[in-house]
């Protein structure tokens, strides 16, 4: 019964899997394990140069050398940047999810609206915002000089510019945690909410009792998408702000320092692998904890 035959035919998936292989040794694996070996060198962008192991220098040089206070800075930024887009954005992901399970009429059209962010792309979703918070001519001023008496300067505040790029970042995302969430919700069998209508429960027992342990692996995938995302996002702060106005975030220290700074790449490796290690440590506490209120049916 087996499809390919019999004798070499029967290596043939091996063969097919090879390609694929390679191209994942060759862009992935391969880079990831040079970054880790690159943070221990003193290595520097420049061809035919030659490189010395420093041991655990380029480690401390991120957290005790001149600039560390602004290091510390994106630390920071990054960690309220995942925390924030996670809890916003699963929630009022799963708020509109759970509306438009209500079988609303339209609701295919609103699925797209809301999943359209999700496909225009960071350059064209910056310059969506960038025109809506214009800080001379935009209409988000003028909605707040007309409401309030009060203008904005948006993407150029130092107070305010990391909180409208987190807003962009949940505007620009929450589409693709709805979708998650309406997969779950719609695998949720009819027949339970019947019986649990039969024993007297209202709509937040229902939901509280049934629906979300059930959709509990689609909050589990949410939550890990959404703290990887949040943690190596760039693009949009490198297209809205450039870094500027206390906007920086690990993920943008990286890029700077490796295609901006200067010629080391030790340090923006080092800076890679902690980054990494942050988000392994959260990913695996964030499964642990949402995988315990799964249940099977």
């Amino acid at each position: 019964m087996y499809p390919f035959g019999k004798g070499m035919a029967r290596y043939l998936p091996l063969l097919l899997l090879l390609i694929p292989m390679a191209l994942y040794l060759v862009f992935y694996f391969g880079p990831s394990v040079m970054t880790v070996i690159y943070s221990f060198t003193d290595v520097k962008n420049i061809p035919g140069s030659t490189m010395k192991f420093v041991g655990l220098e380029n480690y401390y040089d991120l957290f005790y050398s001149g600039n560390s206070g602004e290091r510390w800075r994106s630390i920071t930024n990054t960690l309220i940047f995942m925390f924030v887009v996670t809890i916003v954005q699963n929630g009022v992901g799963l708020f509109v999810a759970v509306l438009l399970n209500q079988r609303l009429r339209g609701d295919y059209f609103y699925r797209a609206v809301f999943f359209l962010p999700v496909v225009l792309g960071v350059a064209v979703v910056a310059l969506i915002w960038g025109m809506m918070f214009d800080p001379m001519s935009g209409p988000v001023n003028m909605l707040y000089d007309w409401l309030f008496g009060y203008k904005d300067m948006f993407f150029a505040s130092f107070t305010h510019a990391f909180g409208y790029i987190i807003f962009v970042q949940i505007w620009m995302y929450m589409g693709y945690s709805m979708l998650i969430f309406l997969a779950g919700l719609q695998s949720v069998p009819k027949d339970l909410y019947e019986a649990g209508y039969i024993d007297g429960t209202n709509k937040w027992q229902s939901f509280r009792h049934i629906t979300f342990p059930l959709i509990a692996p689609s909050f589990t995938v949410n939550m890990l998408l959404s703290i990887i995302g949040a943690m190596s996002t760039f693009d949009i702060i490198l297209a809205t702000t450039d870094g500027r106005f206390n906007t920086r975030t690990m993920a943008y220290d990286v890029y700077k320092e490796t295609f901006r700074g200067s010629l080391e790449m030790g340090l923006p490796s080092a800076l890679s692998v902690v980054q990494f290690l942050i988000i392994l440590v959260f990913v695996v506490v964030a499964v642990r904890q949402t995988r315990k209120r799964e249940v099977e049916y």
